[in-house]
C-alpha cells in the first residue's frame, strides 16, 4: 500500500480529539494560558465522552532502568494518543521533539500537538512507525 492509499492510524479517534480542540478554539479564541486550554479540553472531551486522562505521568527509562524524573503528558486519549497542548505563536521543532520523546517513552502509537496560541488552531499528528515516531500530517483549522 503506498502513502496515498494507506489508512491513517487511529484516524477516527484523532478526528474526534481535533473536533473537541476546534470547539475549544472557537469558544475561547487565542490569548489564554495553556492551563486554560487544558481545562477547557478536559471539559469538552468529557462532554463528547472521549476517554482521557489528564496530566498523566510517563515513566522514562535509561539503559533499562526507570528514572526518578517523569514526563507529564497533558492528555492521553483512548489510552493510545498523547495530546500535548500549547498556547504559543507557532509550533516549533522544540515542541515537536518533546512530543516525539513522549511517544518514544510510552510506546504509544499516536501523538497530537495542539496549539491554541495563534489566530487559528494549529495541530500536528505524529505516528510511530517501526519503532520510530514521525510526523504524519500537518493541519490548521
Amino acid at each position: 500500500m503506498d502513502a496515498n492509499t494507506r489508512e491513517l492510524v487511529l484516524k477516527d479517534e484523532v478526528y474526534e480529539i481535533v473536533g473537541a480542540a476546534m470547539e475549544v478554539a472557537n469558544q475561547l479564541g487565542c490569548g489564554f494560558l495553556e492551563a486554560v486550554y487544558q481545562e477547557a479540553m478536559e471539559i469538552e472531551l468529557g462532554e463528547r465522552r472521549i476517554p482521557h486522562v489528564a496530566q498523566q505521568a510517563i515513566q522514562v527509562s535509561f539503559k533499562g532502568r526507570p528514572l526518578k524524573k517523569e514526563y507529564i503528558a497533558d492528555l492521553v486519549c483512548f489510552d493510545q494518543i498523547i495530546v500535548e497542548i500549547k498556547a504559543i505563536k507557532a509550533i516549533s521543532s522544540v515542541e515537536e521533539a518533546q512530543l516525539l520523546n513522549y511517544l518514544k517513552a510510552t510506546g504509544l502509537p499516536v501523538g497530537l500537538l495542539v496549539n491554541f496560541g495563534g489566530p487559528q488552531l494549529e495541530w500536528k499528528r505524529y505516528v510511530r512507525t517501526k519503532g520510530q515516531p514521525r510526523m504524519d500530517a500537518n493541519e490548521r483549522e
